[in-house]
């Protein structure tokens, strides 16, 4: 029987109810937060988009902006009119874009950070610590690093680049994850020394340290990045979606493998998946750092259609291929 908790009488509705302060919070900031500029052009109120814009842009940029926003109006609300989920595979450049942005929203949560967030403080049972308070108090340091390790991910992000970023935060959660097998797999022995709890409490901590500044991050800003002008919004829907779904498996499953071939074969699983995370990023993941928008276009373009080719005229010409 795995150990959670959940059965202490009274921790589900406290852990609930703190739950509800963040989302309280932000609910109360959003209500401040000011809409796109591109989005009230696009809407013709541009009168409140130059107020938006006037807050962000000193005068010499400002000009700059609303021209750019002008110009580029009609041409995007027609391009955006038009998209649809089926055009995303239809053309084979968008098609390896989408691809490689939903490989990293999935690859993000197999290789189970999430697992890691919401049972911790099972983990931290499981692995010998029967104290609720210590579990939950562990737990509670594990989210504080998540936390602090997405802070300096926001300053590494644009100094060591994303690919390279990605690559090394897997490095760091394969080894954390070996870690934590190996801590699992010793208690599994027989063994009643605690050294292998706090084996796995420090497993736990470096995992978290490792991959909140990097894969944290990296799959949402490439996704941001990877995408033209006119596909970027349903693209980076269908790939938050891609995430979701893969956190509601890996969430869901967790336990119940843990339970059925133990934990530290279940954590050893989710080391394999992170060495094909790698894998994939190395092969598949273009570096977008400091690239432009029709810089990281062309890219697809050479990838789908092969760089001695006239991309443009190909890409009209294979979008139904």
């Amino acid at each position: 029987m795995v150990p959670s908790l959940l059965m202490v009488p009274g921790t589900w509705r406290w852990m609930v109810g703190v739950a509800a302060v963040p989302a309280v919070i932000q609910f109360c900031i959003m209500l401040c937060l000011p809409e796109s500029p591109r989005w009230l052009f696009m809407k013709d109120n541009k009168a409140k988009a130059i107020a938006i814009l006037s807050k962000i842009y000193d005068v010499a940029r400002l000009q700059d902006e609303i021209d750019h926003l002008s110009i580029t109006e009609e041409e995007e609300c027609q391009k955006r009119n038009d998209v649809k989920i089926s055009d995303v595979f239809k053309s084979k450049e968008i098609r390896l874009a989408f691809l490689v942005g939903a490989g990293l929203q999935a690859f993000q949560q197999f290789t189970g950070i999430n697992t890691v967030m919401y049972y911790s403080p099972t983990i931290v049972q499981m692995a010998g610590f029967s104290s609720n308070q210590l579990a939950l108090l562990l737990s509670l340091v594990i989210a504080a690093m998540n936390a602090a390790g997405t802070v300096l991910g926001i300053y590494l992000i644009d100094h060591f680049g994303r690919k390279k970023l990605a690559i090394s935060s897997l490095a760091g959660v394969i080894a954390s994850l070996f870690i934590l097998a190996g801590a699992f797999f010793g208690k599994s022995s027989g063994s009643s020394n605690e050294l292998y709890g706090w084996i796995a409490v420090l497993g736990l901590a470096l995992y978290i340290a490792c991959f909140s500044p990097g894969m944290g991050p990296v799959p949402w800003t490439v996704n941001s990045e990877i995408y033209p002008e006119q596909y970027r919004g349903i693209c980076g829907g269908m790939s938050a979606t891609v995430n979701w779904i893969s956190n509601l498996i890996v969430a869901q499953t967790f336990l119940s493998i843990a339970e059925a071939v133990g934990t530290g074969s279940t954590f050893l699983m989710l080391a394999g998946i992170a060495v094909l995370a790698v894998v994939f990023v190395i092969m598949y993941v273009p570096e977008t750092m400091g690239l432009a928008f029709v810089e990281v276009e062309q890219i697809w373009k050479e990838r789908a259609w092969g760089s001695s080719y006239n991309t443009e005229s190909l890409l009209e010409q294979g979008n139904d291929k």
